[in-house]
């Protein structure tokens, strides 16, 4: 429970899958957003496998493998964020806006393949997994494996926790119905966080 409430907390802080989630429910709604998560959540099982499987500590070693992570990460968070700025400003007719036009032209799958891509080029998630999650492991109380499976899939359940408390607010913005120019205002800031997100991502030491 110890483990789970810290858990808690560090899904809880803001980053990029958290901001995608919060959009996507302004665009989307909340159940849209929570099928977005999933993307995210697979991505993170697959880190949680591989910790499991012993590889954990070998891939945050690696220096090469963190660096190629990083500008993984660096490229894709750029990518969504100068896209999402353009859409803000592309003329759209009717009204909704640039919002409507993503909402219309996106699709679930490729709501949860962008939570997939950035959660699985970031290299904060691998060192949560590979440095975070083993120090509540206790060796006294043997079948490590097993303990770093359990203390894997509750962090899952704290990530799908604080997915759904921006997912859920980001719903009750769309229910405010914002203007045109408001959600313009919304992409704008969301695809400069984005990019700001990026550019940190490049001067952090891998």
């Amino acid at each position: 429970m110890g483990f789970l409430a810290v858990a808690l907390l560090v899904a809880l802080t803001p980053g990029a899958n958290n901001l995608l989630a919060l959009r996507n429910g302004m665009v989307h709604g909340f159940a849209g957003s929570m099928v977005g998560v999933c993307g995210r959540l697979v991505a993170f099982a697959v880190l949680v496998v591989a910790v499991v499987a012993g590889l954990g500590p070998l891939l945050s070693a690696s220096e090469w493998a963190l660096t190629v992570i990083k500008w993984a990460g660096v490229a894709y968070l750029a990518y969504l964020g100068i896209t999402t700025l353009w859409a803000s400003f592309r003329p759209v007719a009717g009204a909704g806006g640039a919002v409507a036009e993503v909402s219309a032209a996106s699709s679930v799958f490729s709501l949860a393949r962008k939570e997939f891509l950035v959660a699985i080029t970031n290299p904060k998630a691998v060192l949560v997994f590979t440095a975070f999650v083993p120090q509540f492991v206790v060796a006294e109380r043997g079948a490590v494996t097993a303990q770093l499976a359990v203390l894997g899939a509750f962090y899952l359940v704290a990530e799908a926790v604080a997915a759904g408390v921006f997912a859920a607010a980001g719903s009750v913005i769309k229910a405010v119905r914002l203007s045109q120019r408001a959600h313009r205002r919304l992409d704008r800031a969301t695809g400069g966080v984005l990019l700001g997100m990026a550019g940190l991502l490049v001067v952090e030491p891998t």
